[in-house]
């Protein structure tokens, strides 16, 4: 793509160098990252310049430039078409090439074998979604194989499981979404991922979906271009299932919850109320709020391939935990795999273990049931 073609995709021309872009994103201080600068250099000089790896790769896609730009644009997309110039020359970390390579070979980014994929599930007794399930609980690779989220994964299986829902997974068949391969820039990749990926709900006649991550939930709803599948994320079906009076609670939780808003939840898609009608319906638990929530929340930077490479400086998450601290809550909610490992790392780097927990949603709510 060359700069007259990012111009006019991105209507680079209609920016009005306001700098609102740059004065809102999250990671723009300490990154040195000026989006305002290099799309202007695209369209008034037309310079296609692939800029240190440090500043292209701190975007999170978190998609705040977007949300606050007067004129509509998308800078965050931009910087995406940058990244697959320097995919495509191998400019890239380490990290990211093996990553990308890892969902290419094993259909996740974490080296993990694809006959493993399962492994979390053992003994919950799951059925596959061509068993007659209504549902497809499309669990994700960070559910799939991380420990720690694992246990997400079985809290809402737990949960649907007490509300009667009639929902199958897809076992070892299952393969990456592809959103942080998009975010990465590795579009052909992105690309082949939606055909497998529809290919095989296609196959089993998948007309609803949930997800536990809003960025598979995000791949799905507005990356795929398709119409065929109805996606949820979990904390809309868990409000669903509440209102409908099918997840009764039987125990209390006393404590002081705060909740953190995921990007690609609540900027990218504007789903802010369900996650706290769920938190608020646990009996005993008292709901408080960021200073910076909903729209203004804080970006966790665990988006757009962030996981994978390490941009030296202070962290957003850290940030998110004192205020959690200072705000006196006792439990910080997230409904994002990437907020939860990325704010759990920083209770231990911030020396506030034992303070305050950092549980999904999904966990408060089996805690109650």
């Amino acid at each position: 793509m060359n700069a007259q073609e990012l111009t006019q995709k991105h209507k680079l021309l209609e920016c009005i160098q306001c700098g609102t872009c740059t004065g809102s994103c999250p990671v723009a201080r300490k990154a040195n990252l000026n989006v305002r600068k290099y799309m202007r250099e695209v369209a008034t000089l037309g310079k296609l310049t692939i800029h240190a790896q440090n500043e292209l790769w701190s975007c999170t896609t978190c998609s705040t430039c977007g949300v606050r730009c007067p004129k509509e644009i998308n800078p965050y997309e931009f910087l995406i078409d940058i990244r697959s110039m320097a995919v495509e020359e191998g400019q890239i970390a380490p990290t990211i090439r093996d990553a990308l390579e890892s969902i290419f070979k094993n259909g996740n980014p974490w080296a993990r074998i694809r006959n493993k994929r399962s492994e979390w599930s053992q003994g919950l007794n799951l059925k596959h979604v061509s068993q007659g399930a209504e549902v497809l609980y499309y669990v994700g690779c960070t559910s799939a194989y991380d420990l720690r989220i694992q246990n997400v994964a079985k809290s809402l299986v737990a949960c649907f499981q007490k509300a009667g829902l009639n929902f199958g997974v897809l076992g070892d068949e299952e393969t990456c979404c592809g959103s942080e391969v998009y975010g990465m820039g590795e579009k052909g990749l992105f690309e082949f991922l939606v055909e497998e990926n529809m290919k095989i709900f296609n196959k089993y006649n998948v007309k609803q979906a949930v997800t536990s991550c809003p960025h598979g939930f995000h791949a799905f709803k507005n990356r795929y271009n398709q119409t065929s599948v109805e996606v949820q994320h979990h904390t809309q079906l868990l409000a669903k299932l509440i209102d409908e009076k099918k997840l009764i609670f039987t125990k209390e939780v006393n404590k002081k919850v705060i909740y953190h808003d995921p990007c690609f939840l609540g900027k990218q898609n504007n789903i802010y109320e369900e996650p706290r009608k769920v938190i608020e319906s646990v009996p005993g638990v008292k709901l408080i709020e960021f200073d910076r929530s909903r729209a203004r929340s804080l970006c966790c930077e665990g988006g757009g391939g962030r996981l994978w490479v390490d941009i030296p400086g202070p962290r957003l998450a850290e940030i998110r935990v004192k205020d959690a601290v200072e705000a006196g809550a006792e439990i910080l909610a997230v409904a994002c795999p990437f907020c939860l490992l990325t704010i759990e790392d920083a209770v231990k780097t911030t020396g506030n273990e034992g303070k305050i927990q950092i549980m999904d949603v999904a966990e408060l709510l089996a805690l109650a049931i």
